[in-house]
């Protein structure tokens, strides 16, 4: 009897923390999903309420920034840019796009048009527009977001990635693709201070092609 009753006791707490042990588990899970990081969520969330209305307040036209940025790329990123103060992150620039397209390229992933601003027919910028948009200048652009609090690297791109991911589902593949090369267009994005000679390369918060 005192075996069996052993052997039974034995068993019993094996089952109770087999059970317990299972619980456990299940809220980790749950717990783990709940809290899980999102970074199209994110983006998604501040859109509307916080990055749109950000940009359009700090946009200038981009005439007036190209001319500043020739004259001291850093007095004009204080006033039309933004960079963190972490590191040796470059000056991205936030500006207003109202021109007429002269060139595009919409074969590749990585579309884009170029667009002249001063009437001169001459390309002053390029604009993404996708699929594939390369950089995170509309994340890079923003004062309002810091790196220090992300969990590591990873997130920090993760969440960068996601903005061109939101402009592109959002905005970009809406747009039309064939016989775009002499209508107007209207933009509102960022960009990174480019190269001496190169255009700039801005990525589109907003954008409207015109007839």
């Amino acid at each position: 009897m005192r075996f069996k009753a052993a052997a039974f006791i034995v068993f019993a707490s094996a089952l109770a923390l087999a059970g317990c042990k299972f619980v456990k588990t299940a809220d980790k899970e749950k717990e783990a999903q709940s809290g899980a990081f999102d970074p199209d969520k994110l983006v998604a969330e501040m859109w509307q309420g916080k990055v749109l209305p950000y940009l359009e307040k700090r946009a200038a036209p981009l005439p007036e920034v190209l001319s500043a940025t020739a004259a001291d790329p850093d007095q004009a990123g204080g006033k039309y840019g933004y960079k963190a103060r972490q590191g040796n992150a470059p000056w991205t620039f936030i500006a207003r796009v109202d021109g007429v397209i002269v060139s595009e390229e919409t074969k590749s992933r990585a579309g884009f048009v170029d667009v002249d601003v001063d009437g001169d027919t001459k390309a002053d910028v390029r604009i993404s527009i996708g699929p594939a948009i390369r950089g995170t200048a509309l994340r890079d652009s923003l004062d309002f977001v810091d790196f220090n609090s992300f969990k590591n690297q990873i997130e920090w791109a993760q969440f960068g990635k996601s903005f061109n991911t939101h402009v592109n589902a959002s905005l970009l593949e809406k747009l039309p693709r064939e016989g775009i090369v002499g209508k107007t267009v209207k933009a509102t994005g960022a960009y990174p201070l480019p190269a001496k000679g190169q255009l700039p390369q801005l990525v589109p918060a907003t954008l409207a092609i015109g007839g």
